[in-house]
């Protein structure tokens, strides 16, 4: 292995690809031909994620809800509080607009006040039969005024599922067919057909319409989402070419650099449509990422490249010591990138091990692009000029430098204290970290859409539904006045609870049945007696109800269903909410006769957030230990390896100590922090301790004489890459997501912590202990050679 990546191996790739110009221009040609061909495969997601495994007890309990109800989560709310709503003009676009929307084959069915059934007691034959309440060839001021009063005060069935009798606000329920919710046909419907149609009809009538309906949140979340990742692309292209520039000073090196990292783009979106992957949330940062990742790579083969030029004027030989003594760095620094991200595929959430799977092979592929691309484009081109290298002697980065090594060399108990009194703030700011399962709060808060959910969830209490499955173990034994008061009890006992909805179950058209009963009187809007029971039984015999207001029992009566619809609450509160409710679930439903469990897509999101922030902490201690073993491999020594994480481990926990202060939660998004950013600032940490070896041998194994030259040589470039990076996770700061933004902000920070703590606290280390760590026995023991020495310099074979 030593010698498969010595500086002899890393020689015999420079001259093969030197040599070999045209046939790697066109396998890289080929590749991404035949990468682009696959970007007609790559899917978009229609569903919230699914955090869970598949087999998870969650996921079982609501595909066997799915089985018995149909889909939960296909129903789209339009609302109004027009005060001149039930005048005459106004209730007429309502009913034509109930109307126009009852013709679409992706609608199964539509509630609104313009068709409500009156349900009513029939005397011959003894049945109950729902009528119309209001003919739509009888609209006159007249009619409409009795026809709201009646609504208001003689329907209590329909309060929560039509109207809200406080604030006498009125919606509509649309219920979408099950075969199109999860599917493409649901994206195209909201987008082509019901968003204009809704937007035409509020202007032309001049009704304030109000929309929300987890479908309909999806569709235009989803739609953001792609609509952002050209921005995403485009802003990165430009932020990180703008500091290139600023830095390099030459137009060639920054066209080219933004020339390989575009064919990285090229090939990440490739890559996810050669796996069939959906863009979700985390793939469509990818092509960004890669961006970021791909142009500090750029920087140290160009400023190599350059400082080579600078020294002897050789092009040919300067192309190939690029690549000799680069390469293996440059390929270490990559390995360990992706490796950060790579642990995600540990994880047990499908969403984050198709993150990780894209996102480590194509860290890999800009690295090879990047390997490949810029050698061979300079040997097509003239040596650089003088004015191209006059940032190897800039003023301004000498301050910089000097600065970084008057501190290791005079302050190192300043740097020490620093370190500790930090640590000690982070460990307090972790103290006050939140967790939160939010389904919504990622999303653009500034939205139309969103501020329609709050509109909802102020007056009907929530919008994204929670079900219970209540099973009898019997037949017909929702029927039952036991089970129906107990259904009741549980509907009471959820209603108490301000983050949730009036109840829907089979109750409340029991208790409709009681009012039809009695004539229609509100004041029997309640449960049957067993008395009551036996005298309504005949009527119910000749009864056929109304699928789309009997849907909470299924065909054999032995499973009934209980919906609420819930506020945007967090994972802590609905597990307060969910211990409440577990010994009161005992007591209503005893175990002996009945099961009853709760499910919904909400309940699963935010479960598997949870979930998810149990395996991410393994997948970060799986980095940690991916990394160590690459610093065992390259050093030999298990106290190197312990003073090289420390540097990299003191800004996570910054960050995680500014998260805690800043009030940002633990969730999906910014969980993912942390794998990255350790994965990514690990990449000084290798080309330190790289140079810092060589000087070793070049000066008899001086510590004090080897680090400051180390220090000194590669601060410029730590710098460098550490700027594009913080400007370019930056980047991700513009979304409207706020996890998006959480997560280029926290990674950008930490990146700046991982820099100075890498330039400060390491060489420090190095000279604080050097007694312990240092000897030459240990430090002589055989290791990867990252960066070439003299007696490499033999075995160069110039081009």
């Amino acid at each position: 292995m030593q010698k498969l990546f010595s500086f002899g191996f890393w020689n015999t790739i420079a001259g093969t690809i030197l040599r070999n110009r045209i046939t790697f221009i066109a396998i890289i040609v080929a590749i991404t031909a035949g990468l682009i061909s696959q970007w007609k495969y790559i899917g978009f997601s229609f569903t919230e994620a699914n955090l869970l495994p598949d087999k998870h007890p969650l996921n079982v309990q609501y595909q066997e809800f799915l089985e018995k109800f149909g889909n939960e989560g296909n129903v789209i709310v339009i609302a109004t509080q027009d005060e001149d709503l039930f005048s005459k003009e106004k209730f007429k676009h309502w009913a034509k607009l109930s109307d126009t929307l009852r013709t679409f084959s992706e609608i199964k069915s539509v509630v609104d006040i313009t068709d409500l059934k009156d349900l009513t007691r029939k005397i011959d034959p003894k049945r109950f039969e729902f009528v119309d309440i209001i003919n739509s060839d009888n609209y006159t001021n007249n009619t409409l005024s009795a026809f709201k009063t009646k609504l208001f005060d003689s329907l209590p069935f329909y309060d929560g599922l039509v109207y809200n009798s406080k604030s006498k606000t009125i919606q509509t329920t649309i219920f979408l067919e099950d075969s199109i919710v999860n599917t493409k046909a649901r994206k195209d419907f909201v987008l082509k057909d019901f968003k204009p149609l809704i937007d035409t009809f509020s202007e032309d009538s001049s009704i304030d319409v109000r929309v929300t309906g987890m479908p309909y949140i999806r569709t235009l979340n989803s739609q953001n989402i792609i609509d952002e990742i050209k921005w995403f692309v485009l802003a990165a292209l430009l932020v990180t070419s703008f500091i290139f520039y600023f830095f390099f000073r030459s137009f060639r090196a920054t066209i080219i650099s933004m020339c390989t990292v575009i064919i990285g783009v090229m090939w990440a979106f490739g890559v996810i449509g050669l796996f069939k992957y959906e863009i979700t949330v985390l793939t469509a940062i990818i092509p960004p990422l890669i961006i970021v990742i791909g142009i500090p790579n750029c920087i140290f083969l160009i400023n190599k490249y350059q400082q080579e030029i600078k020294l002897h004027g050789n092009q040919a030989k300067s192309l190939q010591r690029v690549i000799a003594k680069i390469g293996n760095a440059t390929l270490m620094t990559n390995v360990t990138t992706a490796s950060g991200f790579a642990t995600f595929i540990f994880t047990q959430s499908e969403l984050l091990k198709e993150f990780g799977t894209v996102a480590s092979i194509n860290i890999i592929s800009i690295f090879v692009l990047s390997l490949l691309i810029i050698p061979i484009a300079y040997s097509y081109m003239a040596p650089p000029k003088d004015k191209h290298l006059k940032h190897l002697g800039k003023k301004w980065i000498e301050g910089f430098v000097n600065w970084i090594e008057s501190m290791v060399r005079h302050k190192r108990i300043t740097i020490y204290f620093t370190s500790v009194g930090v640590l000690m703030l982070s460990f307090i700011g972790i103290y006050f970290i939140k967790i939160s399962g939010s389904l919504l709060e990622d999303m653009p808060q500034k939205a139309e859409f969103i501020k329609d959910v709050r509109f909802f969830e102020k007056e009907f209490n929530g919008v994204m539904p929670l079900e219970f499955l209540i099973d009898t173990k019997r037949e017909n034994g929702v029927s039952k006045l036991r089970t129906l008061k107990s259904i009741e009890e549980l509907g009471n006992t959820l209603e108490a609870f301000p983050e949730f909805s009036k109840s829907l179950s089979v109750v409340n058209l029991a208790k409709y049945a009681k009012q039809a009963f009695y004539n229609g009187n509100s004041q029997f809007y309640q449960l049957p007696s067993g008395q009551e029971q036996n005298f309504m039984l005949p009527y119910f015999q000749n009864f056929k109800a109304d699928g789309k207001l009997n849907a909470y029992a299924d065909s054999t009566a032995r499973y009934a269903r209980l919906t609420v619809f819930m506020k945007d609450v967090g994972v802590k509160r609905m597990e307060q909410i969910e211990a409440e409710l577990e010994p009161k679930l005992e007591k209503i439903f005893p175990k002996e006769r009945y099961e009853v469990s709760m499910t919904g897509k909400a309940l699963i999101y935010q479960k598997g957030t949870k979930y998810l922030i149990n395996n991410l902490v393994l997948s970060l201690s799986l980095a940690i230990l991916l990394i160590a073993l690459f610093m065992a491999w390259m050093f030999r020594s298990f106290r190197m390896i312990l003073i090289s994480l420390i540097p990299n481990i003191l800004p996570l926990l910054m960050t995680a100590g500014m998260m805690g202060f800043l009030g940002v939660p633990i969730k999906p998004s910014t969980i993912l922090v942390f794998s990255i950013a350790f994965g990514i600032s690990v990449d000084d940490t290798i080309h330190f301790l790289a140079k810092y070896r060589q000087e070793l041998k070049a000066r008899d194994w001086s510590i004090k004489k080897s680090v400051y030259p180390a220090l000194r040589e590669t601060t410029v470039s730590m710098f460098y890459t550490s700027i594009v990076l913080y400007f370019g996770f930056s980047v991700f700061m513009i979304s409207s997501f706020g996890g998006t933004v959480a997560l280029g902000g926290l990674v950008s920070a930490t990146l700046l912590f991982a820099m100075l703590s890498n330039l400060l606290l390491l060489p420090s280390l190095l000279l604080s202990l050097e007694r312990s760590i240092a000897n030459k026995e240990t430090l002589k023991k055989p290791q990867i050679n990252i960066i070439d020495t003299e007696e490499d310099e033999k075995e160069e074979i110039t081009s």
